[in-house]
């Protein structure tokens, strides 16, 4: 497959909403591998769409424990809080604390068009809520309570 270079900012792509994958074809597979293989490149523990230039609602995310991929993600619930600090492949050499909830419910299709639902907690439910963030055009400085750079 290939590595893409990832967008950073102040790049429009990823201020915009993304939008939803009509059909799983051949071409969303490869945008799922591409990602999945750029995310592993740039040691990411998530990557969307849009920060390789694909404003499609897809996001791959892997904490270290497997690769999820989901199509047309959403939150469908949200419970507790946790504040943690979040760094972003699209904004290179910045970190934040960033208020996100504990545990969340997503729903989305896998690579097969099948329904999927997820529950996670903990840095598993931060990396969904940052990467499903920019599918909306949200980045995570928007909802930092505290940045900085890092040298």
């Amino acid at each position: 497959m290939a590595v893409y270079q990832v967008v950073v900012t102040p790049e429009e792509v990823l201020r915009n909403r993304a939008v939803p994958v009509k059909n799983i074809n051949a071409g969303v597979i490869r945008v799922l591998d591409n990602m999945r293989d750029t995310m592993y490149a740039f040691d990411g523990v998530g990557l969307a769409a849009p920060q390789i230039g694909v404003s499609k609602r897809m996001i791959v995310i892997d904490t270290g424990n497997n690769l999820i991929e989901l199509i047309n993600p959403n939150i469908t619930s949200m419970e507790g809080e946790q504040i943690g600090s979040e760094g972003c492949l699209s904004l290179p050499g910045v970190v934040g604390l960033v208020p996100r909830a504990q545990k969340v419910c997503v729903t989305g299709l896998n690579r097969s068009g099948e329904e999927v639902e997820i529950e996670a907690s903990d840095l598993l439910a931060r990396a969904f809520q940052h990467e499903i963030d920019h599918l909306d055009g949200i980045l995570f400085t928007d909802k930092a309570t505290e940045i900085r750079r890092e040298k």
